[in-house]
């Protein structure tokens, strides 16, 4: 299975972009991954917080095919423990997805045509975070879910 992640700006912090390269390289034992990363729109300064949206769900969708199946980071999407999600990944296998796209969006969310986009929605807490924080979160949730999927001793229950 093919795993991409989507998100709106650059990773600029160093130790971020370390700990992200780390988990990165060991998700490559599992599973095909990559991450694109949008640029910060120019002149957003200018725009309304919905034409912010609109646009980069307009960059969003245009790397997005049909057949994907896209799971949006939401605060107000479901939450999983680590063993259930490493379920969802199996179950996701299972039925033969062969593309899965997750997304983090921009400061102000997702426009409502990315919803309509969406298999689904997840949330990784009930906090929040900057966005260049829950990238790392998310490469390290991957890869405790792949590693649970296989057995290895990374996951403590």
């Amino acid at each position: 299975m093919k795993i991409t992640l989507i998100a709106i700006s650059k990773t600029t912090e160093k130790y971020l972009q370390d700990g992200i390269a780390i988990y990165e390289n060991r998700l490559q034992h599992y599973c095909k991954f990559q991450r694109v990363e949008i640029p910060d729109l120019k002149n957003s300064k200018n725009l309304s917080f919905d034409q912010q949206k609109q646009k980069e769900a307009d960059l969003i969708l245009a790397k997005i095919s049909n057949t994907d199946f896209v799971v949006l980071l939401d605060e107000n999407g479901k939450e999983f423990n680590s063993l259930q999600f490493s379920k969802e990944i199996s179950k996701w296998q299972n039925q033969s997805i062969t593309h899965v796209v997750f997304i983090i969006g921009g400061p102000y969310g997702f426009d409502q045509s990315v919803y309509d986009r969406a298999n689904l929605k997840i949330s990784l807490s009930k906090l929040t975070f900057s966005h260049q924080m829950v990238r790392l979160f998310f490469v390290e949730q991957l890869y405790r879910a792949y590693s649970i999927l296989k057995g290895e001793p990374y996951h403590h229950q």
